[in-house]
């Protein structure tokens, strides 16, 4: 073995603590990259393989009744290279049992023509019988999610309100779809409220006088054809049968919610592990550039002798490619778990035929090619000063620094006390290290912030919008827009306090060359039970005159308040209405526009009605109001408050709590690294100090409070600066995340503060205890000790 390899291996096992320490650091970016994007490769992955098996459609359209004979016009259309239409129906579910509502989306299957395109998947059970229909009910196939969170299986019965008729469904299995990956109503992950079910298309039609026609269009796309091309051919074949719009996936809600996860990953994948290379790299820097200068004679020794400078510039190479080869080692380990680990929480939202965690060969080499880079990048400074430093100067010892008291030093407190005042001067002497060691700590403080800023937003979410803005019980949609006399009949029921009527327009909104497909929802003057609430938890009322559009569907049509926006109708007559943009409010969820519900009718040309009716309960009265809704045929659904917010807290806050305690103890290995390191440096740089203070009469806590008292200043600074660093990364993490569907308010509560503070402090207290014992073990004759 070569000289220089077995100084090497000697200064590794005198390092041992700090390497462990920064290789962990090192790990947790490299954990946090391949956790991220490994379960990015998945999700896409498997999303990519179950559309290419169940031949996934490229346009979607939904028309009021069409006939199965325009389809061969339809296949004719340019860009066209397959289409199918079905027959699909919202109805209420009724499971035994179980009060909450519970919506389902019927869809028709005919055994003669299996679906080319969307094509479902037997999960378990078996395939529709050709006698779909018996005295033991209409045999059902049920999507997997809901049959899972419903505890259905092949033999399990429930009944649907199928055109006014309850009738009884047999399940006979389960599906998996690439039409529903997310199945969710409104895109909230409420597995247990929203199921599908495919059964007979000929019971279907039967039920709802649809024989030879069709709803509901779906089409494949030919290589190389333009979508928008396409969907302008369609849309004029459409539009006679109701057909306003053709989509594409991008509006599709399961794909989009998909999409839009990935997207978020990708970003969390990216931000968060560069900030922990950037910290790792900065640890390497300090760590190199302290041991060059306690060996400044060996590396003269060296060059004396002969080494020539490329080969000891290799050798402090080889030592931090050692400690980022161990950190690489240990982000393998680390981000295979973890991946796996979130994967598995993916697989409760998404349903994929196939879904296995994938860590590509390319992924891991990149990340640690990436991770390596940064790691020499931040210690070129270091090595290239071995390369400059020329043998007769190395062996002299460095020319003593020219110091001056400092401002710390004239602060009245501090002067009094000879301990305060040392570590006052040693701080402020040495700024840019110190400096630096701030700033490491308050990036972990930063980190701890960022972590539990995700359960702080959920929580107030689930505030705002279950508790500020849907002040009601629950609300009640109709098959059809309805008089005021169903407000009355509602208000009849039992435990109903206050009905509060609504109205929802589904609209594409026109300005210039730009499109956005929405809806209009009609509320009263003054909401009580369905209010507009802002991110900053503001009320704002809809308008008579005019519309208010949240902020990013006015942003996306380029609108102003004043601006005139042209609506178009997507459901009744066909009509093009010219709108006022009158106000913009900041909402968390959707592309939402309001307007006064009277004034919505007045445009529509209707009288005094209403699709939605919001009600307030008494106490405790809600399982008998929701039993005596299923007796009213005209309610096509309802959604219960509290059954969401049950279902919803099922999953969304264990994950939260999940990411919060991985992101925390991310950011305590950073704080360990640094202050860990820092303490530790100044101990092998210092020794020769503490050891004279020992025989000059300092006790050992008071030397020991010299440095760690530095150490507890450099926490004390980096608490209030890393909370300000946490509150700016938070803005700029959710303004990255931002989506059409969603905004995270950035919220971040006192007990957040306090965590971090708590968290940061701990693996303080705990890099303390351990340079104290070190202190206290310190050999004062070996360190007094010195070159004549």
């Amino acid at each position: 073995m070569r000289a220089l390899d077995r100084k090497l291996l000697r200064d590794l096992r005198l390092l041992w603590s700090q390497v462990l320490t920064i290789a962990l650091v090192v790990a947790s970016g490299m954990g946090g990259f391949l956790t991220s994007l490994s379960a990015v490769d998945s999700l896409a992955l498997a999303r990519e393989g179950f559309y290419a098996e169940g031949r996934f459609a490229d346009l979607f359209a939904s028309v009021k009744r069409a006939p199965l004979a325009l389809l061969p016009q339809l296949r004719a259309a340019p860009g066209v290279a397959d289409v199918q239409a079905t027959l699909e129906q919202l109805v209420r579910l009724d499971l035994p049992g179980v009060d909450d509502p519970v919506l389902g989306q019927l869809i028709g299957l005919d055994a003669r023509d299996p679906p080319r395109l969307n094509k479902p998947f037997i999960a378990s059970g078996r395939a529709l019988s050709p006698q779909a229909a018996s005295d033991g009910g209409i045999e059902v196939l049920v999507s997997a999610g809901f049959a899972q969170a419903r505890g259905l299986r092949p033999g399990s019965r429930l009944s649907a309100l199928i055109n006014g008729r309850q009738r009884e469904l047999l399940v006979v299995g389960t599906v998996l779809s690439p039409e529903f990956i997310f199945a969710g109503l409104g895109g909230m992950p409420d597995l247990r409220g929203f199921g599908v079910l495919w059964l007979d298309r000929e019971l279907l039609a039967g039920a709802y006088d649809m024989r030879g026609a069709f709803n509901r269009l779906a089409i494949k796309l030919a290589p190389g054809a333009r979508e928008s091309q396409t969907q302008a051919a369609l849309v004029p074949l459409l539009r006679p049968y109701g057909g306003r719009e053709v989509h594409g996936r991008d509006e599709q809600s399961s794909h989009a919610m998909l999409d839009n996860e990935i997207k978020e990953q990708q970003v969390m994948g990216t931000v968060l592990p560069v900030i922990f290379l950037g910290v790792a790299a900065f640890l390497l820097n300090v760590v190199l550039s302290r041991l060059i200068n306690t060996q400044r004679e060996q590396v003269a020794a060296l060059k004396a002798l002969g080494y020539p400078n490329r080969s000891i510039a290799a050798h402090y190479l080889k030592l931090v490619l050692a400690i980022v080869g161990l950190g690489l080692l240990l982000g393998l380990l680390l981000g295979k778990g973890l991946g796996q680990a979130l994967t598995g929480l993916y697989a409760e939202f998404f349903r994929f035929r196939s879904f296995e965690h994938r860590l590509a060969p390319a992924l891991v080499l990149g990340s640690a090619g990436v991770t390596a880079v940064v790691a020499v990048l931040g210690t070129l400074g270091a090595v290239a000063a071995t390369v400059r430093l020329a043998p007769a100067e190395a062996m002299r010892p460095a020319a003593p620094g020219r110091y001056r008291r400092g401002l710390l030093e004239r602060l009245p407190l501090v002067g009094r006390s000879l301990v305060l005042r040392m570590i006052a001067r040693q701080f402020e002497r040495r700024r840019w290290r110190s400096a630096l060691g701030v700033a490491g700590v308050a990036v972990a403080v930063a980190i701890v912030v960022l972590g539990n800023f995700f359960r702080d937003a959920i929580d107030h979410i689930v505030d705002a919008q279950f508790n500020v803005s849907m002040r009601g019980d629950v609300t009640v949609w109709m098959s059809e827009a309805q008089g005021a006399a169903t407000r009355y009949e509602l208000a009849r029921l039992p435990g109903v306090l206050t009905v509060e009527p609504g109205r929802d327009v589904a609209v594409r909104f026109i300005h210039g060359n730009r499109v956005e497909r929405g809806s209009i929802q009609g509320l009263p003057e003054r909401p009580e039970l369905r209010r507009i609430v802002d991110v900053a938890g503001r009320e704002a009322r809809p308008s008579a005159s005019g519309l208010m559009m949240t902020d990013r569907l006015a942003a996306k049509l380029g609108l102003r308040a004043g601006d005139l926006v042209q609506v178009e109708l997507l459901e009744g007559r066909p009509r093009l209405l010219e709108i006022p943009l009158e106000a913009t409010v900041r909402e968390m969820m959707g592309l939402n526009a309001y307007l006064e519900r009277r004034a919505l009718n007045r445009l529509l040309g209707e009288g005094d009605v209403a699709s939605q009716f919001a009600l307030a309960l008494e106490r405790g009265a809600e399982p008998e109001l929701l039993r005596a809704l299923k007796g009213l045929p005209k309610v096509v659904g309802s959604f219960s408050k509290a059954s969401l917010l049950r279902n919803m807290n099922e999953i969304s806050a264990r994950n939260v709590r999940i990411m919060s305690s991985i992101l925390t103890l991310f950011a305590s290995v950073i704080a360990v690294g640094v202050v860990y390191n820092n303490a530790r440096i100044a101990l092998a740089e210092r020794g020769w100090e503490l050891a004279s203070l020992r025989v000059l009469g300092f006790s050992r806590a008071e030397v020991s409070a010299l440095l760690l008292g530095e150490m507890a200043l450099s926490i004390a600074l980096a608490l209030p600066l890393g909370m300000a660093l946490g509150w700016a990364l938070t803005h700029g993490l959710v303004g990255l995340m931002a989506s059409d569907q969603f905004l995270f308010p950035v919220v971040i509560q006192p007990r957040t503060y306090a965590w971090a503070a708590l968290a940061v402090a701990a693996a303080g207290m705990a890099s303390a205890l351990v340079v104290r014992r070190r202190i206290d073990r310190l050999d004062m004759v070996a360190a007094l000790k010195t070159r004549e």
